[in-house]
């Protein structure tokens, strides 16, 4: 059904509209393309409403990372799990509507890419390579087009973590500037490591310096840093043990970064963890106050469903709230409803009164309420599905 309405109290009284870009993915194991697809959520009082605007379909059949990081313009992943030698990097100009404009567009290597970096005053480009087994860069033209720079493969590497098949070789999954913009840190599942490079501002060069550890087996996924004073500390979410590892950062007078383990818990809070879960996204709210991971493939309770008139209830996943002290040690606060299955990405608003998460297998979307004061999830107020892109819904960026 494309239009959900759900009410919730807390909402501000006066009517206000922002819209989201949600990714998709085609179905796999044939050609059709993924969709980009426009929402746009409405409060008035008590009431909150999305509805769909606009599908978008040039950004190739997987669709995997939306990046809004240069104004006016969303950058599409498309993975092209199918075609590895197809895998594109597109650009889109955000119309006035919500549409998309596609403008530019190429096939990158080493395939599979995943997640991308600006950096260098959005100069440069760097982009993660799960399928492909390394990291490649690219100069960013004055049109939002892109110019290959660099390609650092990880394919030679055998010394892959002990769990099979998901660490056959190295799998690059997430890449992330630290505050200081100097830094580019890259999370490898399947070598159970964090490449650790320094980026040239100017030629847009990444230097490679000591890579960060995890215990064997762990799977690195996504990471994030947060700033408490002075100090700098960076969390992982660990995709095959649905640990967070919190470390402490210190900058290198030399050049590089090392790391100090401050604290290790669970994605799940003190529930115990079934057989099967694996923790994905990783984010900071906008205070710096909280941190938030989701995690997949673990039910933990039913949710209504997406259309209020069908009584059938929904197996969900979870999202996890932790408060971090100034020392980097996480506090568990809670253990919310994702409001399906496979919650691979989410992603607060721009204020974090709001939580958007896309859950993958379910093939919805669904805004929740969250506390600034608590951090605390609440009740969901909008949902939407299922969409048109039957591969399962992957991203959700805000257009504010």
């Amino acid at each position: 059904m494309a239009l959900r309405t759900l009410l919730y109290a807390g909402l501000a009284t006066s009517a206000s509209a922002v819209k989201i870009l949600i990714g998709g993915y085609g179905p796999t194991g044939s050609n059709p393309n993924g969709t980009v697809t426009t929402l746009e959520f409405t409060s008035e009082g008590n009431t909150g409403s999305l509805k769909k605007l606009f599908d978008n379909t040039d950004a190739g059949p997987q669709p995997t990372w939306i990046d809004l990081g240069l104004p006016g313009k969303a950058i599409v992943l498309d993975e092209a799990w199918n075609t590895p030698a197809t895998s594109g990097l597109h650009t889109f100009t955000i119309n006035k509507d919500g549409s998309l404009t596609h403008t530019a567009g190429q096939t990158i290597k080493p395939g599979g890419p995943v997640s991308t970096q600006f950096y260098g005053k959005n100069k440069f480009l760097a982009i993660a390579h799960y399928g492909g087994s390394g990291i490649s860069t690219f100069k960013v033209n004055a049109d939002a087009s892109f110019t290959s720079s660099e390609i650092i493969s990880y394919l030679n590497r055998t010394d892959v973590g002990p769990v099979k098949p998901n660490q056959d070789v190295s799998h690059v999954h997430h890449s992330v500037i630290d505050p200081t913009g100097q830094y580019i840190v890259f999370p490898d599942l399947g070598l159970d490591v964090t490449h650790v490079f320094c980026a040239d501002p100017t030629t847009g060069k990444l230097t490679e310096h000591a890579e960060l550890r995890a215990p064997a087996g762990y799977g690195p996924r996504h990471a994030a840093f947060w700033k408490s004073g002075d100090n700098t500390y960076l969390f992982i979410t660990h995709e095959l043990t649905n640990k967070i590892i919190s470390y402490k950062v210190n900058y290198v007078r030399s050049g590089g970064l090392t790391f100090k383990k401050v604290d290790e818990v669970s994605t799940y809070g003190p529930s115990p963890v079934a057989a099967g879960g694996a923790a994905a996204e990783i984010s900071v709210s906008p205070d710096s106050k909280f941190v938030l991971a989701s995690n997949r493939n673990v039910t933990l309770q039913q949710v209504p469903n997406v259309d209020p008139a069908n009584s059938t209830t929904i197996a969900s996943d979870s999202i996890s709230t932790f408060k971090p002290s100034s020392d980097g040690k996480l506090a568990f606060v809670q253990l919310a409803p994702s409001g399906g299955k496979f919650p691979r990405h989410f992603s607060l608003n721009k204020d974090g009164s709001l939580l958007g998460v896309a859950n993958q297998q379910s093939g919805n979307f669904r805004i929740y309420k969250r506390d600034l004061k608590t951090g605390k999830v609440g009740n969901q107020i909008a949902a939407y599905g299922p969409f048109a892109s039957t591969g399962g819904v992957n991203q959700v960026r805000w257009l504010e």
